[in-house]
């Protein structure tokens, strides 16, 4: 009975199962064929960021993803006497219509705002020459296309000539986090504590055998924003009244004035080191105190980064030579998959030939290997470094990136 069974099974049976399956397919496929738009094409692969370059002498937009020009069009930049800023901008807001708050409520289509205070790409009127009242006016078909590729917070890169994306290579560029294999629950201190695991494990093997953990990235779809500026040094009189103080001398208030009780310190420490007591300042007197009481000159960079907007981590770094010039270089990281132990970045510079090349001045860069780390936890895709002497905007209390204007 079973056999007869089986073989009604493999011929009616089955021809009546294969002919559901078929048009079961059929109708699945005629279902996906209605829900996808005309001339619409699946969802493409993860892309190299989008960024964009603005050039008022040849009042042009390049639009870029990585290296790959994609679009350019015409622009019309400020005019005489409302010029547009040049410098290190992110789309801050996007409005499909917007009206002027400062030109008798002007129309501008497909706003991408640059500042706060006023400056954004819109579509205007293009007579071959700058016109605008500070704003990057845009065809409109062109303004449009752009408008359904942007996010808030991409950047947007303004120059006098021409400037275009380099690919650069370097140690000092965060790269993804790839930590060394680690014992997750038996820390040295916790094997050395306890003489029955201690004798149990072998840490070394256990090593070898436990899998590389990497933590998760939360915030993977967002890119951070990065920007390395020169800090002012401290004031060395502030400094020599607060270690004097620490000392044990009275120097009286550290507040870089070397009035009488900072020079009786001075005579103090002179007569008790056999040095000639003068109560004068020099840089064999500081850097003799600067040894005795173990202090270590502060790094003269700061490295800040924003996510979202919003401050998210800090640390001091260093810059060689940093009275020379700098520039303004911006750094961005392409594309890359979680699990990933490198990515590719690409380089702008924003003046030109000011400050050198952008791969020259990483040389003078130098990150702590523990900042090194933390920024490789949060690397991801689309994440710029900006290193200026410009200096940047500050919060505005309406969020914003870091503005850098290099005019």
């Amino acid at each position: 009975m079973l056999s007869k069974k089986f073989s009604v099974m493999r011929t009616g049976g089955f021809n009546r199962l294969l002919a559901v399956a078929l048009l079961s397919v059929t109708a699945i496929s005629s279902a996906a064929a209605r829900d996808v738009a005309p001339g619409a094409e699946a969802e493409p692969a993860d892309e190299p960021p989008l960024h964009m370059l603005v050039s008022l002498n040849e009042q042009k937009i390049k639009v870029y993803r990585g290296l790959d020009l994609i679009e350019v069009a015409p622009i019309s930049s400020g005019k005489r006497g409302h010029s547009t800023p040049t410098g290190v901008f992110s789309i801050l807001e996007k409005r499909r219509k917007h009206f002027s708050n400062l030109y008798d409520n002007a129309p501008m289509p497909f706003m991408q705002r640059l500042t706060w205070s006023g400056i954004a790409l819109h579509v205007g009127k293009l007579p071959g020459y700058p016109a605008s009242h500070g704003c990057i006016r845009l065809p409109r078909p062109f303004a449009k296309s752009l408008y359904s590729m942007t996010e808030r917070g991409m950047h947007v890169v303004v120059t006098r000539d021409p400037a275009d994306p380099r690919s650069v290579q370097h140690d000092v560029l965060p790269q993804p986090y790839a930590p060394a294999t680690e014992i997750a629950s038996l820390s040295e201190k916790a094997l050395e504590a306890n003489p029955v695991l201690r004798g149990a494990f072998q840490p070394t093997a256990l090593q070898a055998s436990l899998p590389e953990t990497r933590p998760e990235n939360p915030h993977f779809d967002r890119p951070l924003r990065m920007i390395i500026t020169p800090q002012k040094p401290p004031s060395k009189n502030r400094v020599l009244q607060r270690l004097l103080n620490q000392m044990g001398y009275n120097a009286g208030p550290v507040d870089g004035v070397v009035g009488r009780k900072t020079r009786a310190a001075i005579r103090l420490y002179q007569e008790g080191a056999d040095l000639p007591v003068t109560g004068s300042i020099t840089d064999a007197l500081v850097a003799r105190i600067y040894a005795e009481a173990g202090y270590e000159k502060p790094q003269n960079a700061m490295l800040r980064v924003r996510r979202k907007f919003r401050d998210i981590y800090a640390a001091p770094v260093s810059i060689r030579n940093v009275d020379e010039a700098i520039g303004t270089h911006v750094y961005t990281a392409l594309d890359f998959e979680p699990g990933d132990n490198s990515v590719d970045w690409i380089a702008v510079s924003a003046e030109g030939d000011r400050g050198g090349s952008s791969n020259h001045l990483l040389d003078r860069i130098e990150i702590p290997e523990k900042v090194v780390r933390e920024l490789s936890k949060m690397l991801t895709p689309g994440t710029s470094l900006t290193i200026t002497d410009r200096g940047f905007k500050r919060n505005t209390g309406l969020g914003t990136d870091f503005v850098v204007i290099t005019r």
